[in-house]
Protein backbone atom coordinates (compact mmCIF):
# COMPACT_ATOMS: atom_id res chain seq x y z
CA UNK A 1 0.00 0.00 0.00
CA UNK A 2 1.54 3.22 -0.76
CA UNK A 3 0.05 6.62 1.06
CA UNK A 4 -1.34 10.00 0.71
CA UNK A 5 -1.94 13.24 3.34
CA UNK A 6 -5.27 14.69 2.64
CA UNK A 7 -6.60 17.69 3.28
CA UNK A 8 -6.78 17.23 7.43
CA UNK A 9 -3.69 15.69 7.30
CA UNK A 10 -4.81 12.37 7.85
CA UNK A 11 -2.47 9.54 6.33
CA UNK A 12 -4.94 7.63 3.94
CA UNK A 13 -4.16 4.80 2.11
CA UNK A 14 -3.98 3.96 -1.90
CA UNK A 15 -2.64 0.79 -3.81
CA UNK A 16 -1.30 1.05 -7.89
CA UNK A 17 -2.12 -1.31 -10.38
CA UNK A 18 0.33 -0.45 -12.90
CA UNK A 19 -0.62 -1.18 -16.48
CA UNK A 20 0.45 -4.34 -17.90
CA UNK A 21 3.43 -4.11 -20.60
CA UNK A 22 3.85 -0.96 -19.93
CA UNK A 23 0.63 0.44 -21.73
CA UNK A 24 0.84 4.22 -21.74
CA UNK A 25 -3.33 4.34 -21.78
CA UNK A 26 -4.40 7.16 -19.05
CA UNK A 27 -4.70 6.64 -15.36
CA UNK A 28 -8.12 5.74 -13.68
CA UNK A 29 -8.43 6.38 -10.31
CA UNK A 30 -11.01 3.58 -9.01
CA UNK A 31 -13.24 4.82 -6.05
CA UNK A 32 -15.22 2.17 -4.03
CA UNK A 33 -18.66 2.20 -3.19
CA UNK A 34 -20.80 0.44 -0.54
CA UNK A 35 -20.65 2.88 1.16
CA UNK A 36 -17.54 2.40 3.41
CA UNK A 37 -16.84 -1.15 1.80
CA UNK A 38 -13.01 -1.74 1.00
CA UNK A 39 -12.02 -1.55 -2.24
CA UNK A 40 -10.45 -4.90 -2.42
CA UNK A 41 -13.19 -5.63 -3.92
CA UNK A 42 -12.81 -3.92 -7.38
CA UNK A 43 -9.88 -6.13 -8.32
CA UNK A 44 -8.72 -5.22 -11.30
CA UNK A 45 -11.84 -4.15 -12.91
CA UNK A 46 -12.23 -7.25 -15.09
CA UNK A 47 -8.21 -6.88 -16.50
CA UNK A 48 -8.46 -2.93 -16.60
CA UNK A 49 -4.86 -2.45 -16.29
CA UNK A 50 -3.84 -4.52 -19.06
CA UNK A 51 -3.99 -1.14 -21.03
CA UNK A 52 -4.22 1.83 -17.79
CA UNK A 53 -2.65 2.21 -14.87
CA UNK A 54 -5.66 1.87 -12.26
CA UNK A 55 -5.17 4.26 -8.49
CA UNK A 56 -7.35 2.39 -6.40
CA UNK A 57 -7.77 4.32 -2.64
CA UNK A 58 -9.47 3.08 0.68
CA UNK A 59 -11.61 5.44 1.80
CA UNK A 60 -11.93 6.74 5.79
CA UNK A 61 -12.18 4.03 7.89
CA UNK A 62 -11.96 1.24 5.22
CA UNK A 63 -8.70 -1.03 4.50
CA UNK A 64 -5.75 0.04 5.16
CA UNK A 65 -7.05 3.81 5.75
CA UNK A 66 -7.86 4.66 9.47
CA UNK A 67 -11.00 6.15 10.72
CA UNK A 68 -11.58 9.80 9.99
CA UNK A 69 -10.72 12.04 13.06
CA UNK A 70 -13.72 13.80 12.26
CA UNK A 71 -17.04 11.97 11.51
CA UNK A 72 -17.86 14.81 8.88
CA UNK A 73 -14.86 13.42 6.99
CA UNK A 74 -17.33 9.79 5.84
CA UNK A 75 -19.57 12.44 4.08
CA UNK A 76 -19.05 11.97 0.42
CA UNK A 77 -18.79 15.69 -0.33
CA UNK A 78 -15.80 15.32 2.33
CA UNK A 79 -14.64 12.24 0.36
CA UNK A 80 -14.38 13.92 -3.02
CA UNK A 81 -12.04 16.38 -0.86
CA UNK A 82 -9.88 13.17 -0.23
CA UNK A 83 -10.17 12.65 -3.68
CA UNK A 84 -8.82 16.42 -4.49
CA UNK A 85 -5.64 15.41 -1.88
CA UNK A 86 -4.92 12.25 -3.64
CA UNK A 87 -4.84 13.90 -7.20
CA UNK A 88 -2.54 16.47 -6.12
CA UNK A 89 -0.41 13.91 -4.39
CA UNK A 90 0.08 11.91 -7.90
CA UNK A 91 0.63 15.02 -9.27
CA UNK A 92 -1.80 14.78 -12.07
CA UNK A 93 -2.97 17.65 -13.93
CA UNK A 94 -6.05 15.77 -15.55
CA UNK A 95 -7.40 12.10 -15.04
CA UNK A 96 -9.79 9.12 -15.50
CA UNK A 97 -12.30 8.51 -12.59
CA UNK A 98 -14.66 5.76 -12.32
CA UNK A 99 -17.14 5.01 -9.73
CA UNK A 100 -19.23 2.35 -8.42
CA UNK A 101 -22.24 2.17 -6.86
CA UNK A 102 -22.41 4.36 -3.69
CA UNK A 103 -19.29 6.10 -5.13
CA UNK A 104 -20.79 7.47 -8.00
CA UNK A 105 -22.36 10.69 -5.38
CA UNK A 106 -18.54 10.99 -4.46
CA UNK A 107 -17.46 11.03 -8.07
CA UNK A 108 -20.28 13.38 -8.79
CA UNK A 109 -19.21 15.73 -5.99
CA UNK A 110 -15.96 16.19 -7.40
CA UNK A 111 -17.14 16.80 -10.89
CA UNK A 112 -19.76 19.46 -9.51
CA UNK A 113 -16.20 21.26 -7.95
CA UNK A 114 -13.28 20.35 -9.66
CA UNK A 115 -14.60 19.61 -13.14
CA UNK A 116 -11.63 20.90 -14.95
CA UNK A 117 -9.23 18.26 -13.55
CA UNK A 118 -11.45 15.25 -14.81
CA UNK A 119 -10.55 14.01 -18.32
CA UNK A 120 -13.12 11.40 -18.61
CA UNK A 121 -15.91 10.01 -16.02
CA UNK A 122 -17.32 6.71 -15.42
CA UNK A 123 -20.02 5.89 -12.95
CA UNK A 124 -20.92 2.05 -12.64
CA UNK A 125 -24.53 1.20 -11.62
CA UNK A 126 -24.86 4.35 -9.64
CA UNK A 127 -28.13 4.96 -7.19
CA UNK A 128 -30.05 7.82 -7.93
CA UNK A 129 -30.29 9.08 -4.35
CA UNK A 130 -28.37 12.24 -5.20
CA UNK A 131 -31.04 12.96 -7.98
CA UNK A 132 -33.56 13.33 -5.30
CA UNK A 133 -35.29 9.66 -6.74
CA UNK A 134 -35.08 6.29 -5.80
CA UNK A 135 -37.32 4.09 -8.64
CA UNK A 136 -38.63 1.14 -8.08
CA UNK A 137 -37.38 -0.79 -10.65
CA UNK A 138 -34.78 -2.43 -9.16
CA UNK A 139 -37.63 -4.17 -6.64
CA UNK A 140 -39.35 -5.09 -10.26
CA UNK A 141 -35.96 -6.46 -11.40
CA UNK A 142 -35.83 -8.71 -8.39
CA UNK A 143 -39.09 -10.19 -8.57
CA UNK A 144 -38.37 -11.27 -12.36
CA UNK A 145 -36.08 -13.64 -10.79
CA UNK A 146 -37.99 -14.99 -8.76
CA UNK A 147 -37.94 -18.33 -10.29
CA UNK A 148 -34.30 -18.76 -9.52
CA UNK A 149 -33.09 -21.58 -7.14
CA UNK A 150 -31.72 -18.82 -4.53
CA UNK A 151 -34.95 -16.54 -4.66
CA UNK A 152 -36.88 -17.60 -1.81
CA UNK A 153 -33.45 -17.22 0.52
CA UNK A 154 -32.74 -13.92 -0.43
CA UNK A 155 -36.47 -12.24 -0.52
CA UNK A 156 -36.32 -13.37 3.08
CA UNK A 157 -32.60 -11.77 3.68
CA UNK A 158 -33.61 -8.90 2.05
CA UNK A 159 -37.09 -8.15 3.89
CA UNK A 160 -35.22 -8.82 7.48
CA UNK A 161 -32.18 -6.94 6.82
CA UNK A 162 -34.09 -3.57 8.25
CA UNK A 163 -34.78 -4.79 11.36
CA UNK A 164 -31.04 -6.55 12.05
CA UNK A 165 -28.90 -4.71 14.63
CA UNK A 166 -26.25 -7.06 15.30
CA UNK A 167 -23.61 -7.27 12.95
CA UNK A 168 -22.89 -10.76 13.01
CA UNK A 169 -26.98 -10.88 11.71
CA UNK A 170 -26.50 -8.07 9.02
CA UNK A 171 -23.26 -10.27 7.47
CA UNK A 172 -25.00 -13.77 7.17
CA UNK A 173 -28.39 -11.94 5.31
CA UNK A 174 -26.23 -10.27 3.31
CA UNK A 175 -24.65 -13.41 2.16
CA UNK A 176 -27.78 -15.06 1.45
CA UNK A 177 -29.05 -11.63 -0.49
CA UNK A 178 -25.65 -11.79 -2.67
CA UNK A 179 -27.36 -13.23 -5.27
CA UNK A 180 -29.86 -10.75 -6.21
CA UNK A 181 -26.62 -8.22 -6.77
CA UNK A 182 -25.25 -10.59 -10.00
CA UNK A 183 -26.63 -11.48 -13.47
CA UNK A 184 -26.56 -14.98 -12.51
CA UNK A 185 -25.48 -16.99 -9.64
CA UNK A 186 -22.19 -18.88 -10.86
CA UNK A 187 -18.56 -19.67 -9.34
CA UNK A 188 -17.14 -16.38 -10.22
CA UNK A 189 -20.37 -14.41 -8.58
CA UNK A 190 -19.90 -16.74 -5.81
CA UNK A 191 -16.30 -15.94 -5.06
CA UNK A 192 -16.73 -12.37 -5.19
CA UNK A 193 -20.07 -12.49 -2.87
CA UNK A 194 -17.91 -14.32 -0.07
CA UNK A 195 -15.92 -11.53 0.58
CA UNK A 196 -18.29 -8.96 1.40
CA UNK A 197 -19.60 -9.57 5.10
CA UNK A 198 -15.46 -8.97 5.94
CA UNK A 199 -15.10 -5.87 3.40
CA UNK A 200 -18.01 -3.62 5.71
CA UNK A 201 -17.12 -0.20 7.28
CA UNK A 202 -20.50 0.14 9.79
CA UNK A 203 -19.38 3.66 10.76
CA UNK A 204 -18.06 4.88 7.07
CA UNK A 205 -21.34 3.50 5.84
CA UNK A 206 -23.28 5.32 8.46
CA UNK A 207 -21.82 8.22 7.89
CA UNK A 208 -21.59 8.70 4.24
CA UNK A 209 -25.09 11.25 3.83
CA UNK A 210 -24.40 12.71 6.73
CA UNK A 211 -24.77 16.51 6.98
CA UNK A 212 -25.62 17.09 3.28
CA UNK A 213 -28.72 18.98 3.22
CA UNK A 214 -30.81 19.85 0.85
CA UNK A 215 -29.54 23.16 -0.45
CA UNK A 216 -26.15 21.32 -0.67
CA UNK A 217 -27.84 18.51 -2.48
CA UNK A 218 -29.31 20.83 -5.19
CA UNK A 219 -25.71 22.82 -5.18
CA UNK A 220 -24.42 19.64 -6.52
CA UNK A 221 -26.29 19.19 -8.63
CA UNK A 222 -26.39 22.54 -10.22
CA UNK A 223 -22.66 22.09 -10.85
CA UNK A 224 -23.17 18.93 -12.36
CA UNK A 225 -24.43 21.04 -15.30
CA UNK A 226 -21.17 22.53 -16.23
CA UNK A 227 -19.53 19.38 -16.54
CA UNK A 228 -17.78 19.34 -19.55
CA UNK A 229 -15.94 15.91 -19.78
CA UNK A 230 -17.14 12.43 -21.43
CA UNK A 231 -19.31 10.83 -18.69
CA UNK A 232 -20.03 7.00 -19.40
CA UNK A 233 -23.28 5.56 -16.99
CA UNK A 234 -23.02 1.90 -17.02
CA UNK A 235 -26.33 0.22 -15.51
CA UNK A 236 -27.22 -3.75 -15.90
CA UNK A 237 -30.55 -5.36 -16.38
CA UNK A 238 -30.30 -7.58 -14.20
CA UNK A 239 -29.29 -4.87 -10.98
CA UNK A 240 -31.26 -5.62 -8.96
CA UNK A 241 -29.23 -3.47 -6.01
CA UNK A 242 -30.05 0.06 -7.93
CA UNK A 243 -31.83 -0.96 -10.76
CA UNK A 244 -31.49 0.54 -14.41
CA UNK A 245 -33.48 3.63 -13.59
CA UNK A 246 -31.65 4.98 -11.32
CA UNK A 247 -28.32 5.39 -14.19
CA UNK A 248 -30.93 6.85 -16.76
CA UNK A 249 -31.47 9.82 -13.84
CA UNK A 250 -27.83 10.08 -13.16
CA UNK A 251 -27.36 10.56 -16.73
CA UNK A 252 -29.56 13.34 -17.43
CA UNK A 253 -27.50 15.69 -14.28
CA UNK A 254 -25.23 16.11 -16.94
CA UNK A 255 -25.44 18.35 -19.82
CA UNK A 256 -23.68 15.54 -22.22
CA UNK A 257 -23.35 11.88 -20.90
CA UNK A 258 -23.82 8.40 -22.62
CA UNK A 259 -25.84 5.38 -20.99
CA UNK A 260 -25.19 2.38 -22.07
CA UNK A 261 -27.62 -0.92 -20.36
CA UNK A 262 -25.62 -4.02 -20.20
CA UNK A 263 -27.50 -7.23 -20.86
CA UNK A 264 -27.65 -9.90 -18.42
CA UNK A 265 -25.29 -8.00 -16.50
CA UNK A 266 -25.93 -6.97 -12.33
CA UNK A 267 -24.36 -4.69 -9.68
CA UNK A 268 -20.93 -5.87 -10.74
CA UNK A 269 -20.66 -5.97 -14.65
CA UNK A 270 -16.70 -6.51 -14.56
CA UNK A 271 -17.48 -9.59 -12.14
CA UNK A 272 -20.51 -11.16 -14.59
CA UNK A 273 -18.90 -9.76 -18.24
CA UNK A 274 -15.72 -9.02 -18.13
CA UNK A 275 -15.63 -8.98 -21.82
CA UNK A 276 -18.33 -6.69 -21.98
CA UNK A 277 -17.38 -4.14 -19.30
CA UNK A 278 -13.49 -3.94 -20.11
CA UNK A 279 -14.08 -3.08 -23.67
CA UNK A 280 -16.45 -0.49 -22.87
CA UNK A 281 -14.41 1.28 -20.74
CA UNK A 282 -11.35 1.21 -23.18
CA UNK A 283 -13.16 2.49 -26.35
CA UNK A 284 -14.79 5.43 -24.03
CA UNK A 285 -11.75 6.30 -22.50
CA UNK A 286 -9.85 6.18 -26.43
CA UNK A 287 -12.70 8.93 -27.73
CA UNK A 288 -12.59 12.39 -26.44
CA UNK A 289 -16.04 12.39 -28.08
CA UNK A 290 -17.43 9.40 -25.14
Amino acid sequence: MRHYTSYDSTELAYRVLEAKGGAGGETIVCLAGGPGRDAAYLGDLGGLDARHTLVVPDSRGTGSSPPSPDPGGYAFPALAEDLEALRRHLGLERFALLAHDAACATAQAYAATHADRLGHLILVTPGSRLQGELPDDAEQIFESRATEDWWTDAYVAVHTLPTATDMDQVRDLLRRAAPMAYGRWDAPQRAHAAAEGDQLGPVPRAGFWQGVDEPSRLALLHGLRDVRCPVLVITGDRDAITGMRAGELVATSFPEAVLRPLHEVGHYPWVDEPDLFRPLVEEFLASDAG
